[in-house]
């Protein structure tokens, strides 16, 4: 049995996160302060210095969250039912979907590499989403619908168009006209690595 206590100090962590990840999502991350965050989570400061070392910290489990929450959208839709290629379509749909989530723009794509330094960010996006994608080219290779290139270029390849992609929609006037042509040419490039049908 899980004590009340282990609940309460879940449900408060829980709390911090999502003011975090609401007020970052918001304001941004230099325009937040602890006092707002602890304020909308009604928790003390204290509470807040008993699960995090400080507001760096607490930005690390707000994109957590985050990246959590679209590896999960992402994987219902390419371990889902259908083809191979069905699946690698409908990933790339929904990868989509999650780059013109404000919160994912804001602390995946804009807040977190200036937050938590290049290359801590690069680590953190190849542990959340790189395995998702080797995954799918090594499903795409080993049912025939590509070409048999080599799996780790391939999928790294894509990893970084995809990366770039999610920058160019982050970063337009009219996300959802640059998530048609991120889109488009995602799968155009994958359409060219497909295997022609006799």
């Amino acid at each position: 049995m899980r004590s009340r206590r282990v609940d309460y100090t879940e449900s408060t962590r829980q709390a911090l996160v999502d003011s975090a990840l609401e007020l970052f999502t918001k304001r941004g991350y230099a325009a937040t302060s602890l006092d707002a965050i602890v304020k909308r989570a009604r928790v003390t400061k204290g509470a807040l210095y008993h699960h995090f070392s400080g507001k760096q910290a607490l930005f690390e489990a707000a994109f957590d969250a985050v990246e959590t929450a679209a590896i999960g959208r992402l994987s219902v839709a390419v371990e889902g039912d259908g083809t191979a290629w069905e699946r690698a379509m409908a990933g790339i749909q929904a990868y989509v979907r999650c780059c013109l989530d404000p919160s994912y723009q804001r602390i995946v794509i804009h807040e977190a590499p200036v937050v938590m330094g290049w290359e801590r960010w690069r680590e953190a996006e190849e542990h959340f989403s790189y395995g998702l994608v080797r995954a799918t080219v090594e499903s795409l290779v080993e049912a025939g619908e590509i070409e048999p290139l080599p799996v780790e270029v391939t999928a790294r390849i894509l990893f970084g168009s995809l990366s770039a992609g999610a920058e160019i929609i982050a970063g337009a006037p009219d996300p959802k006209s640059a998530a048609a042509d991120v889109t488009k040419t995602i799968t155009t490039v994958m359409n060219g690595m497909r295997k022609t049908r006799a």
